[in-house]
């Protein structure tokens, strides 16, 4: 029984540390996706919850039935046509290009506020992936066991802090009074979730497969995008109360985090560097199963041609890579979901029996 809790558990910091990269821990991603909408972004947050609760759900069920091992083989099985062969071959350039964009990033953070050479940041993070990454599926387990928590921590932290110090302007009245930037909040949800969740299911459909526990894995699922929707509330919140001043800084939490002093400071330095680090390893186990599963290139060999792929590719810059790379992938995550559900619902009889 324990022993089930605790995998259960592990389960949901995977999902939550695929999702949650630097964007969304430094505050960015809440600010351009729902802080801007006003206080219908809390809208928005519920329907990214329901998304990834039912789409998670779907991944699982469609994994354990036909036994899949990589996200390769679950995209050619709900959409085995040419639009299949396009979202599973974009899928692929994303999923590079994101482990491109993170070793820009760490390399940018690193650079930025402790004045060191970006080429430090680049290689730190290729090292420390690579060790984690060749431990497998474990690795992977392990390193969101310890961050995830971390991040939660932090986190909660900063939101206590901040709620104790404005007690004064903390109300329903408040939030609603504050200006709305854009009015596309559904828009927006439906980009971000779908994003996320075709970045998801290259971890959910390999763990499904070695895991094999329906309940444990669906459990996890839940579990995980209720602890994400309630960080991502936490974070949205204290984003609302600090616009337009947070427009001005690229990370903007840590304008909000300003406040509470240099340690808080340097505590959510180093769970956004982290935060990085479990993305950047969910991506490239993504890619490596692929590999191995599709080329029948060994695993390991698979995280080291990735890694090398992905180094000369994030010299293009971490601004750059993101204003092109992910704008054009929200289009096809939508795809991708629609996808799924139209194979899910026509498949539920049989997919209803899986154990």
């Amino acid at each position: 029984m324990k022993k089930n809790l605790t995998l259960t558990f592990q389960l949901a910091a995977v999902f939550i540390g695929t999702i949650v990269g630097a964007g969304l821990a430094s505050g960015e991603e809440i600010t351009l996706f729902f802080s801007r909408c006003g206080y219908k972004s809390f809208i928005g947050i519920l329907i990214c919850l329901i998304i990834y609760i039912s789409m998670g759900f779907i991944i699982v069920h469609i994994s354990i039935k036909y036994n899949l091992k990589s996200y390769n083989e679950f995209i050619k099985m709900v959409s085995p046509g040419f639009l299949g062969q396009v979202t599973d071959f974009l899928t692929g350039i994303f999923l590079i290009s994101g482990a491109s964009i993170i070793l820009a990033g760490s390399g940018a953070l690193l650079s930025q506020y402790f004045h060191i050479s970006k080429w430090f940041g680049i290689i730190l993070m290729a090292i420390v992936s690579l060790f984690v990454l060749l431990k497998g599926t474990e690795g992977l387990i392990e390193i969101n066991s310890f961050i995830v928590p971390c991040l939660i921590t932090i986190i909660t932290t900063i939101f206590i802090l901040f709620i104790s110090l404005s007690k004064e302007i903390v109300s329903v009245s408040y939030i609603k009074s504050i200006p709305s930037y854009s009015n596309n909040w559904l828009i927006s949800s439906l980009l971000y979730a779908g994003f996320n969740i075709i970045s998801c299911s290259g971890v959910l459909v390999p763990l499904s497969s070695e895991i094999k526990s329906k309940k444990q894995l669906l459990s996890g699922v839940a579990i995980g995008s209720l602890i994400l929707t309630a960080l991502s509330f936490m974070i949205n919140f204290m984003l609302l109360m600090n616009i337009p001043n947070i427009f001005k800084y690229d990370i903007p939490l840590l304008y909000v985090a300003n406040r509470f002093g240099f340690l808080i400071q340097l505590m959510l330095l180093c769970i956004m560097w982290m935060e990085m680090f479990s993305t950047e390893v969910s991506d490239i186990y993504s890619i490596s199963k692929t590999l191995e599963h599709v080329f029948k290139i060994p695993y390991k060999s698979s995280v080291i041609i990735v890694l090398l792929i992905a180094i000369p590719i994030s010299q293009f810059g971490f601004v750059n890579l993101i204003s092109y790379i992910y704008p054009a992938f929200g289009a096809i995550s939508l795809v991708f979901i629609i996808q799924c559900l139209v194979f899910y619902f026509k498949h539920r009889k049989s997919l209803k029996k899986v154990s």
